[in-house]
């Protein structure tokens, strides 16, 4: 008898987690209605260039403003680049990060999160970190040797 209550808490579990996944996809489809969620999408949009083994790290901000619709308000500019990355270097970034943008908008706003956020500017930075050697771990402390 008690396995038994086991195995239908175990399947509530699954079956309550499983719905929950459902309401998170129906709530995504529905619109985003928080800046949480309006990084998430960007993120979701973020295709970093192909770039040959051992290229330097990139960093880049953009500015931009959006529209109550979602749509993107003016031109986005980008405010920062890393000081020591070449012009053949950050071109693909900056390609990068403007289809990130034009692939993500319109967001779909929910109509509190697009009356609030209509105009205000977005500053994202854009950090593509993955070419940058693994530390190597190292023993804090001494094996010690009992006599």
């Amino acid at each position: 008898m008690p396995r038994r209550h086991v195995y239908m808490g175990v399947a509530a579990l699954l079956l309550f987690c499983g719905m929950g996944r459902v309401d998170q996809a129906f709530a995504e489809t529905e619109g985003v209605g928080t800046l949480a969620g309006v990084f998430a999408r960007l993120k979701s949009c973020w295709k970093p260039p192909a770039l040959p083994r051992g290229h330097p790290e990139m960093q880049i901000t953009v500015l931009f403003s959006l529209q109550r619709n979602g749509e993107i308000f003016g031109k986005p500019r980008i405010t920062f680049e890393t000081a020591d990355a070449s012009e053949a270097d950050s071109i693909p970034y900056r390609t990068a990060v403007m289809e990130t943008l034009q692939h993500c908008t319109p967001m779909p706003f929910t109509g509190g999160l697009g009356d609030a956020v209509a105009g205000r500017p977005f500053r994202v930075r854009f950090d593509d970190r993955r070419n940058q050697p693994q530390p190597v771990e190292r023993r804090a402390w001494l094996i010690t040797t009992t006599l």
